[in-house]
């Protein structure tokens, strides 16, 4: 049996965090195994920064891929002191690649030109960990995922064509048929269409990665690496007080994923749950800790847990006559947040108002904002921040209370959300 070994960013930011991710890996020297990694460090965060600059056309796009190439050239050179011509050459004409693209004039949506310009960060990482791997003695095999992976043109989150997708990975791959030990690196977050162009599966998608490749495989288990000790209870650096949860129900992880819990991504679970392969969450930090295991178990977890969303919007939308808010307007409030690719939430309904709480990036609000207008009245709060506590006890620690104003507050039976406007908002 094999298993797939994600890892973040974070893991792979600098040379060091690369030596570190080859001693993890000598754990499971002996196994068949595939390891997913994301972008170094920012690398994502640069990259969209050069998506940016080149639809602004502010002539900064050239000077921004150059710092991403600078940060990279300086890892592999700490890696490499003494060269890799073969490795060198290949970064380099990815960097030339996308030199041409943010050189082009601009004809195709900017969701397109995102997923062909911000995939080739999760290119760069593989190619120089696989160098690095194999230059060192644990041989693995650098496998492209847009030939692994087969997804629908819905660029920036993708959907999975999983018939095509298991035929080609198990085509590809075949780790589960093998008695030898067979070991492969490939990208997270990044897949393809038939049509040979790029696709990504949404923001930090590289948990979602494994989880194909571990359902597609049948999988022995799914280990992500973080910078944590496993799953806590908060973030940490939010919620000093945050302790590990050492097991989780698929059910409970699904849960806490859905309102924003940001250490999996909320798609990982669900294809891990349908055929019972258990999902491990450990820190690179230190390997040898056991981590938090998430396994079909009926153990009812009572600790709270709390989730933060920041750059949250708080949107009110009310009739022009002042009419009630019933379902044939939320029927085309609903279309029109699909439309707009904006997530809701949280919302709310009362007889003369509805309301949502959405992640959206500025471009995808101002349309959003622009359609309903046409037809609703509008209120909204910029820069919220959504609090979810699971398991939730009364009385409510002083550390939330403090936060700010509460816009918005909404019970269930063990579920307590708040939208705050933080004293830390301008």
């Amino acid at each position: 049996m094999h298993k797939i070994h994600k890892f973040g960013g974070a893991s792979v930011k600098d040379a060091e965090g690369v030596r570190n991710l080859l001693n993890v890996l000598k754990h499971y020297k002996d196994e068949s195994l595939c390891v997913v990694v994301s972008a170094m460090g920012k690398t994502t965060n640069a990259l969209e920064q050069v998506v940016n600059a080149f639809y602004s056309k502010n002539g900064e796009a050239s000077y921004l891929l150059s710092e991403v190439k600078r940060s990279h050239f300086k890892i592999i050179e700490e890696l490499f002191p003494k060269g890799n011509s073969s490795l060198q050459n290949d970064i380099e004409n990815i960097f030339v690649e996308l030199l041409w693209a943010v050189e082009e004039e601009q004809i195709k949506s900017y969701d397109y030109e995102y997923d062909q310009i911000v995939s080739m960060g999760e290119q760069l990482s593989t190619r120089i960990v696989a160098a690095y791997l194999n230059t060192n003695g644990y041989k693995i095999k650098w496998i492209d995922a847009r030939d692994l992976i087969r997804t629908d043109n819905t660029y920036r989150e993708a959907k999975i064509e999983w018939e095509e997708t298991i035929e080609k990975v198990n085509d590809l791959m075949g780790i589960q048929d093998s008695h030898s030990v067979k070991r492969f690196i490939t990208q997270g977050f990044i897949a393809g269409t038939s049509e040979n162009f790029t696709t990504t599966l949404g923001r930090e998608g590289s948990d979602f990665t494994a989880s194909v490749l571990a359902f597609s495989t049948n999988a022995s288990e799914v280990i992500i690496w973080k910078d944590v000790p496993g799953v806590l209870n908060a973030d940490p650096r939010v919620w000093p007080a945050a302790v590990l949860l050492s097991e989780l129900s698929y059910h409970d992880a699904i849960e806490l994923t859905y309102y924003g819990a940001t250490v999996i991504h909320p798609k990982t679970i669900k294809p891990l749950q349908n055929k019972g392969i258990p999902l491990r969450v450990k820190s690179f930090i230190d390997p040898n800790s056991p981590g938090t295991l998430i396994c079909e178990n009926e153990v009812k977890q009572n600790i709270p847990c709390y989730i933060f969303k920041e750059q949250q919007r708080l949107l009110s939308i009310s009739a022009r006559d002042f009419s009630f808010i019933v379902e044939g307007n939320i029927q085309d409030i609903f279309s029109t947040f699909n439309l707009h690719r904006i997530k809701v939430n949280l919302m709310q309904q009362s007889a003369l108002s509805f309301s949502v709480c959405v992640t959206a990036e500025e471009r995808r609000w101002r349309a959003l904002l622009e359609d309903l207008e046409l037809r609703y009245k509008l209120k909204y709060n910029d820069s919220c921040e959504l609090i979810t506590i699971r398991n939730y006890s009364e009385p409510l620690p002083v550390e939330i209370t403090e936060k700010g104003e509460i816009l918005l507050e909404q019970r269930s039976r063990n579920t307590l959300q708040l939208v705050v406007k933080s004293k830390n908002y301008a």
